[in-house]
């Protein structure tokens, strides 16, 4: 059987636990995953739709617009994954309005969605010159085919953590627990190998923090069920 979700609420659907921990509050009910698109489908499958007044991607992204930086916020218009979804007008008209004179930069476009992680600068920049996405991340297009299943209007806004610029490290695809915390022996073994480099570490750090800064910024801003009810 399914589990409800109240009355009126928006399903923030995230990668990690602690966007799911920003997301959350009046009027949102959260999931998340770890960052593993197959463990979301199915725990979606779970989930019945009663209730729900909208569907929400919500969290991090790799940058692929070069002019994008880490913090830079995207309200995604479409969403670029097996074909081009278009988000809800309305929800992305309610978010810019929300969002309008937070400090940083705002930005509205495509998102892309992909089901591997997309680590290097060249793979990050052929996705971009193949779909003209702003940023990508691993949740929007499962989030957009939920939705799409229950025709519950969909938004989606990510925030970019490393830019187009910059490689994830190798070990970054394996440094989540399946709670979507951070896996800290995965980092250290990492480490240890010689698969990660302390400078690395620190780039990743910082982009991580000013992310996560802007996130809890925009959800600040947003109030009760993320200003989409």
């Amino acid at each position: 059987m399914g589990a409800s979700l109240d009355t009126g609420s928006v399903l923030a659907i995230a990668g990690l636990a602690r966007e799911a921990r920003i997301a959350a509050g009046p009027g949102v009910a959260t999931l998340q995953a770890g960052g593993d698109p197959a463990r979301l489908r199915a725990r979606l499958a779970g989930y019945a739709p009663d209730g729900l007044s909208a569907v929400i991607s919500f969290g991090i992204a790799g940058g692929l617009d070069p002019a994008l930086r880490a913090g830079d916020i995207v309200i995604g218009t479409h969403l670029d994954a097996d074909g081009r979804v278009s988000t809800d007008p309305e929800l992305a008209r309610r978010l810019r309005a929300r969002l309008a004179g937070l400090p940083g930069h705002v930005v509205a476009g495509g998102l892309a969605g992909s089901d591997v992680a997309i680590m290097t600068v060249a793979d990050k920049a052929a996705l971009h010159a193949r779909t003209g996405a702003l940023a990508v991340d691993m949740e929007s297009h499962v989030a957009a085919a939920f939705a799409a299943r229950h025709a519950l209007p969909f938004a989606a806004i990510r925030v970019v953590c490393d830019p187009a610029g910059r490689a994830l490290p190798a070990f970054a695809a394996s440094a989540l627990t399946p709670e979507g915390e951070p896996d800290l022996r995965a980092v250290l073994g990492a480490l240890l190998r010689g698969r990660a480099r302390i400078g690395e570490l620190i780039r990743l750090g910082r982009d991580s923090s000013a992310a996560f800064a802007a996130l809890a910024r925009c959800r600040a801003r947003l109030g009760p069920g993320l200003g989409l009810l």
